[in-house]
């Protein structure tokens, strides 16, 4: 397994301008458009302001709610964080992603009390095969952009168009100089799931089907640096599609992720 590496100024990706002012770098390009970020580092860096933002004791974050409002350009912007709910036990806060004076990405998320039950401690989703039972994949290359050369990909039994079944990971940390938090590396993979095993091939297919949100629970505090994947992509008949994941780290299932897509043909398709 390769070991994580530092970020420097050209590994990262983001540049901290200063405050909350951020620039993006060629590991947060996006895939449907060269001038854009990939929701999947935007998210991660969002994540990131929502767990600093006034940090509480005993609390922790449990669902992300991201609303994708346009193309998210590359380059500045800045991330502006808020409490809508003050609460003693559940809080809600929310980040806005503001870039030209437009806010691009607006996320809301509930910070909860954390207690010991572990007298009732459950679970109902079924296990991952390891990173021990996967093997190198680079299926991910059909897509371009930077942020998905950023990436290092397993795959395991199972994996087919609809049905991803993959481990991902990146050696580069979220922002430059500065460390990267278990919760912020595997949120910020977690978009990922939309284009693992996609049904229609990107480019060379007469469809495109980018996801309009994301929506993520974290059922259990994630770990490590692999994020696992077990993803089911639906299309329906009249231009929505859903791409619904289990999320994994090296100790087991952490949560769910759910991405609601527009399922439309490319403009230049015959």
């Amino acid at each position: 397994m390769q070991e994580t590496t530092t970020p420097t100024q050209t590994q990262a990706y983001y540049r901290r301008l200063g405050g909350n002012v951020y620039e993006s770098t060629i590991h947060a390009q996006g895939a449907w458009n060269d001038h854009e970020q990939h929701m999947a580092p935007v998210a991660g860096l969002m994540v990131r302001a929502l767990e600093q933002f006034q940090p509480r004791e005993g609390m922790r974050l449990t669902r992300f709610s991201f609303d994708i409002l346009g193309l998210i350009p590359a380059g500045e912007f800045s991330l502006e964080t808020s409490v809508l709910r003050p609460g003693r036990t559940i809080e809600l806060l929310q980040t806005e992603l503001v870039a030209g004076g437009r806010t691009s990405v607006r996320v809301t998320a509930w910070r909860m009390l954390t207690l010991d039950t572990t007298a009732v401690q459950a679970l109902e989703d079924d296990p991952f095969p390891s990173l021990a039972e996967s093997e190198s994949w680079h299926g991910l290359n059909i897509w371009p952009g930077g942020f998905i050369a950023s990436l290092e990909g397993r795959t395991v039994d199972g994996h087919r168009p609809g049905r991803g079944r993959a481990w991902l990971r990146t050696p580069h940390g979220m922002v430059d100089g500065e460390p990267t938090s278990p919760l912020v590396r595997l949120l910020g993979l977690v978009d990922s799931a939309n284009g693992i095993a996609a049904r229609v091939p990107p480019g060379a297919g007469s469809y495109m089907f980018p996801n309009v949100d994301l929506s993520v629970h974290v059922y259990r505090e994630p770990a490590g640096e692999w994020l696992g994947l077990d993803s089911r992509v639906t299309f329906a008949g009249d231009g929505i599609g859903l791409t619904s994941s289990v999320l994994h780290d090296v100790n087991g299932p952490f949560g769910r992720s759910e991405q609601i897509l527009t399922v439309r043909p490319i403009p230049h398709a015959k």
